[in-house]
């Protein structure tokens, strides 16, 4: 039977909706995980909860902007588990509007956490899963960029070059060491539209998650679905929406 017990799976975003419900979900099953985020209090806590339940979980505190976190991060799963089998690349923002509004200062935002957070976590770990001689790398995207919408332009070109960069690695990697991922989910119950800098955008965001929202365990049983494959099945791209979504 497909199985995630033993697996060491490291987690960015990790302080809440997909990232922490991926952590819990993955501690159930057996694997073992490193949570982070910037909230270290946060992540400790979930950490302490999933540890109390008979999991094994350890904590790190990341920002995916700054590639020697990435690095500690990968260094920390390594310390505590021995290796590292899968990094879930989850930490993500979204301060869209429209790009009439110009607010360059959302999109260096979203380039530096989404795009650029993504690659400092590939630069970090691809060196392990080669030493190691495997290794899986998921990436949380959306599907946003599949269908882009007004004001979601450049959040929507942040998740599809994501998307290019995984489509590279996986025609770089036929050696069959390392896996890649994207899961694209839909409306997801988070906080994301915390991070929207347009009040309209936000508020009709919310509408929109409240209506027709799913939880984010719905994302992390596609993460589990896709890391305990055998190692020779690849899932490329999984997408995850709510059904009444169009």
């Amino acid at each position: 039977m497909l199985s995630l017990h033993g697996k060491i799976v490291a987690i960015t975003g990790a302080s809440g909706g997909i990232g922490e419900a991926t952590a819990r979900l993955l501690a159930q099953r057996g694997a073992a995980v490193v949570l982070s985020a910037r909230r270290s209090e946060r992540i400790d806590a979930i950490a302490q909860d999933i540890r109390e339940q008979g999991g094994r979980a350890a904590t790190c505190v990341v920002d995916v902007t700054k590639a020697e976190d990435l690095r500690r991060l990968v260094s920390t799963a390594i310390d505590q588990f021995g290796r590292i089998d899968v990094l879930v690349n989850n930490a993500g923002i979204a301060p869209i509007s429209p790009l009439a509004d110009l607010d360059t200062e959302g999109w260096s935002a979203m380039i530096d956490v989404n795009l650029r957070g993504t690659l400092n976590g590939i630069a970090a770990a691809l060196p392990a899963f080669r030493e190691q001689g495997s290794g899986h790398l998921v990436s949380i995207v959306s599907v946003a960029g599949l269908s882009v919408s007004p004001s979601m332009a450049v959040y929507a070109a942040t998740k599809n070059a994501v998307r290019t960069v995984h489509e590279g690695l996986r025609t770089e990697s036929t050696d069959g060491v390392v896996r890649t991922t994207a899961i694209s989910p839909g409306y997801i119950r988070t906080d994301l539209a915390d991070s929207m800098a347009d009040p309209h955008v936000r508020e009709q965001t919310r509408k929109n998650m409240d209506a027709m929202g799913i939880p984010p365990a719905a994302v992390a049983r596609a993460v589990a679905f896709a890391i305990e494959q055998p190692a020779d099945v690849e899932i490329g791209e999984i997408n995850v929406r709510p059904t009444v979504q169009a």
